[in-house]
C-alpha cells in the first residue's frame, strides 16, 4: 500500500473498519495467522459492535453532503456519523455551542437525516430479531 497523503484528516469509524477489512481483519477463528497487529484486532472487535459495521460508503458520503446545509462543522459531522445519535439528548453534546447557534442549526432536521440516511445500530437489529424469534417460538421475553 502506498501512502498518498500523510495525516490527510480524521476518519470515520466506517473508514477505519473498511481499512481493517481490506487488510484481512475478520471474526474468523483462524485470524491469528493474518498479518494484522493485535491492537488492530482490538480496534476491529470494537468497531464491528458499533454503527460502523452497518454503514456503507454511499450512506456516509450522502449524509456528509446533506449535513452541509445545516451549517455544522466537519468534526461534528464525523462525530454524528460515528455515534449515530437517535435523540436530541444524544445529539446536543456533539454540536458545539448549540445555545448560541440555535437559529442556525436544525437539530430535528439532522436527526431526520440520521434516520433516513444512516443504517440503524447493529444492537437494535439483533435485539429485534431475537425478540421476533422468541415470539415465533411461543416464548416471551
Amino acid at each position: 500500500m502506498k501512502v498518498v497523503k500523510e495525516n490527510a484528516g480524521a476518519l470515520t469509524n466506517f473508514e477505519v473498519l473498511d481499512f481493517l477489512n481490506s487488510r484481512g481483519a475478520s471474526k474468523d477463528t483462524t485470524r491469528v495467522i493474518a498479518p494484522i497487529a493485535r491492537s488492530e484486532y482490538k480496534v476491529y472487535d470494537y468497531l464491528v459492535e458499533t454503527a460502523a459495521c452497518t454503514q456503507t460508503r454511499e450512506s456516509v458520503n450522502r449524509f456528509a453532503e446533506k449535513c452541509k446545509d445545516f451549517k455544522v462543522a466537519k468534526a461534528e459531522i464525523l462525530n454524528i456519523i460515528n455515534l449515530r445519535p437517535s435523540s436530541i439528548v444524544e445529539l446536543t453534546p456533539i454540536l458545539e455551542d448549540l445555545d448560541n447557534r440555535e437559529g442556525e442549526v436544525d437539530s430535528n432536521g439532522i436527526l431526520e437525516l440520521v434516520n433516513d440516511l444512516l443504517p440503524p445500530l447493529p444492537t437494535t437489529e439483533s435485539h429485534k430479531k431475537n425478540d421476533e424469534e422468541e415470539t415465533e417460538n411461543g416464548e416471551e421475553s
